[in-house]
Parts: structure tokens; C-alpha cells; sequence
């Protein structure tokens, strides 16, 4: 159906989420239709700090407010639905809007399989009574549901619209772009060289696709990386562990700017344990672009002082590859624990592909190239 005709239905003047590809219709018109505007859309660090933020919001205004999300994000919105949006707690209603990645029977990435398994049966083990939008659907349909979720949400109960493939449409071209020269796959292929054959863990996204591809352009092992082809917000934390266990090994960590900002207390938990072998790189394009590029904070903020803030010894920000270089071999050479924020261009090439080895596969091989540099 059409997203205006969704949105109509809904009848929420008040949107925060993390953006999905699934929803990417929506997106693009609350960006077209709103832009950034803390009375009607916010695009949150991550599901629970959207889901807090609308509880606010119904606080203060007495409406009922929507938030989006891919479903990956239920796990980040138990906490906040079960002990703060809860009728047996505060009885907060919340319209969700859940794009539904790996439903089954419908092929996807692996990282969205199991996620896609259990989808409604989350949110209805959450008490959030759900209704899913098909390609098929009509506006009579959706209309229908609202109706009978009217009286769910009166009680205090949320209620979501979970959005299978083609559910939504939007005819609006909404373009991100920034100010930015460096593209990403550059910026990772001058960081594949100095980093030569250490391990390096990559965050989840076309980060890691352009890791993957690089390696295969260099006839190189994937041994070295550990792609987090899932798991938004948590490559850093992966990487703290396997340095914090392999010390005398430098191990490096590409980051992007979502995903940093999804768990950025990750950040002073490793400037706090301030592993000296570790290099956290964050690719910053001030968008979350895997998704379609709606824009994050990160471009408004000073990531390097809160890398420093945090404990990281060296923190510094690059925005041409001269002074990427630069940083990277201090990087490399320095026994000191490094933050590298890097500047970078909205785009990607239209023809990247993605890993075309299994997960469990990068895993072992992974595991394996560790304990041979053990």
C-alpha cells in the first residue's frame, strides 16, 4: 500500500525509529515530509532509546506515538516494553512499525533468518498485538486493524504493524548525500594495507561486503576478518574481546557512525580496560546508509572528544587519505590504544555483493587463524 495512505491511517503526528531497509518507503517520507524535527521525527540512537523517547512523548502530549524499527530491534525494546510501556507498569501505548526481514519463506541475508522466525511471536510474547502488511494488503484492510487497535491502545497496550517485503510503496526520490571526498571501500582498502595480515573485526552492513570483496579483488584470505554481518552496534565489543585475549596481536575494528552510536557505552568500556594492541576505526558518513541512508547524529557530534572522554590515549579525526595514512601507520606502530574517526562520503558501487562464505565458516576460519598467531 502506499505509505501515505499508512500514514493517514495511523494518524500519529509524532515518529522516531531507527531506519530499515524494509521501511524504506516510510523513511523516505517522514525525511521528505518532516526532515529532522524533534516535534515530529527523531531518528534515535538505537530501539530502546526510540521507544523511551516516545514514552516521553505520550507523557507530555497525552497521544499515542509511532515508532519504527527492523525487527533485529525487538531485542533492544524488551527492557522498555516490558518495564516501562507495560499496563501493568505505567501502561504506555505505542503504535510499533516492524519491518519484517527474513520472513520465512521469503530469502534473505543469514544474520535475519532466525530473526525472522520469531518475529510476531516476539511481540506477541511482549503483549503487542500485531497485524502484517503484505504487498496484497489494502488500506481497507489496515484500516480494519487500527480500528480494532483503538480500544488496545486505550487499555494502555501497544499494538505493531509488522511490514513484510513490498508492503509499502513511496513514489517521493528523497537524496542523502554530504560534503564528505572519501568513499568507504577506498578508506577500507588503505586500511586493509596497513594492517597487513592482522585480525580485523568489521562492523555489520556494506562495511563488511566491501571487506569481503576487497580481499577476493586481492586474491587474500578472509582468515583475517571476522565480518559482523549482524549484531548493529557490537563489532567494537567483539573486538575488545578478542584483544583483551590476544595481546601481543594488534587487532583492528571497522566501525561505522550508526553503529557506534547504537552502544556507544561499548566505548567506555574499552577506553576504561584501554587494550593497547586495539584500533578502533570509525567510518563516519553521518548516515545510516545500508538502510538508504537516513542521517545520524554523528555528523553533529565530536567523536574524537568522546573517544578521549572515554579513555582511548590516541583519538584523532581524518578527512583525506594522506592524514588516513598517516594515522594508520602511528596506529599500527604506536602500543597504545587508537581511535580513528574517518570523514566519508554518502555511496556505495551498485553492483557490491555480499559474503559468499557462511558465517559459521568466517567463524572457524577466523578462530583458527588466532590460535596460529597465538
Amino acid at each position: 500500500m502506499k505509505v501515505e495512505a499508512f500514514i493517514k491511517v495511523l494518524n500519529a503526528d509524532f515518529y522516531t525509529g531507527v531506519p530499515d531497509s524494509q521501511l524504506k518507503p516510510l523513511c523516505n517520507y517522514l525525511r521528505a515530509e518532516y526532515g529532522i524535527d524533534p516535534k515530529h521525527h527523531v531518528i534515535a540512537a538505537n530501539e530502546g532509546n526510540c521507544t523511551a523517547l516516545a514514552a516521553g512523548y505520550h507523557l507530555a502530549t497525552g497521544k499515542i506515538p509511532a515508532v519504527y524499527m527492523q525487527n533485529s530491534g525487538e531485542g533492544n525494546i524488551i527492557n522498555p516494553v516490558a518495564s516501562l510501556l507495560n499496563d501493568k507498569v505505567y501502561a504506555i501505548p505505542v503504535i510499533f512499525v516492524v519491518g519484517w526481514r527474513g520472513e520465512p519463506g521469503i530469502h534473505d541475508e543469514p544474520q535475519h533468518i532466525y530473526q525472522g522466525q520469531v518475529t510476531v511471536k516476539l511481540l506477541e510474547d511482549m503483549d503487542i498485538r500485531a497485524f502484517v502488511i503484505r504487498q496484497d494488503t489494502t488500506m481497507e484492510d489496515v484500516s480494519a486493524a487500527m480500528k480494532e487497535f483503538h480500544y488496545v491502545l486505550s487499555q494502555g497496550k501497544s499494538v505493531a504493524f509488522v511490514i513484510g517485503k513490498g508492503g509499502l510503496s513511496y513514489d517521493g526520490k528523497v537524496k542523502y548525500a554530504n560534503d564528505n571526498t572519501m568513499s568507504r571501500e577506498d578508506i577500507i582498502k588503505h586500511i586493509v594495507k596497513v594492517s597487513g595480515e592482522d585480525p580485523i573485526v568489521s562492523t555489520t552492513g556494506k562495511a563488511s561486503r566491501e571487506l569481503f570483496e576487497i580481499r577476493e579483488a586481492n586474491g587474500q584470505s578472509h582468515k583475517y576478518d571476522f565480518l559482523t554481518v549482524g549484531s548493529m552496534g557490537h563489532s567494537s565489543s567483539i573486538a575488545l574481546g578478542v584483544a583483551i585475549n590476544k595481546p601481543q596481536q594488534k587487532i583492528w575494528c571497522i566501525d561505522g557512525d550508526g553503529a557506534a552510536l547504537m552502544h556507544m557505552g561499548s566505548m567506555a568500556v574499552i577506553g576504561a580496560n584501554a587494550p593497547a594492541n586495539l584500533v578502533h576505526i570509525v567510518i563516519n558518513n553521518g548516515a545510516h546508509e545500508t538502510v538508504g541512508g537516513m542521517p545520524t547524529v554523528a555528523s553533529k557530534i565530536d567523536m574524537v572528544a568522546i573517544a578521549k572522554a572515554c579513555g582511548y590515549s590516541n583519538a584523532v579525526c581524518v578527512d583525506n587519505f594522506e592524514a588516513l595514512d598517516k594515522a594508520l601507520n602511528q596506529a599500527k606502530t604506536d602500543n597504545e590504544l587508537a581511535f580513528i574517526e574517518v570523514k566519508c562520503a554518502i555511496g556505495a558501487r551498485a553492483d557490491l555483493g555480499r559474503p559468499t562464505t557462511k558465517a559459521v565458516e568466517n567463524k572457524e576460519i577466523f578462530m583458527e587463524y588466532l590460535q596460529d598467531i597465538s
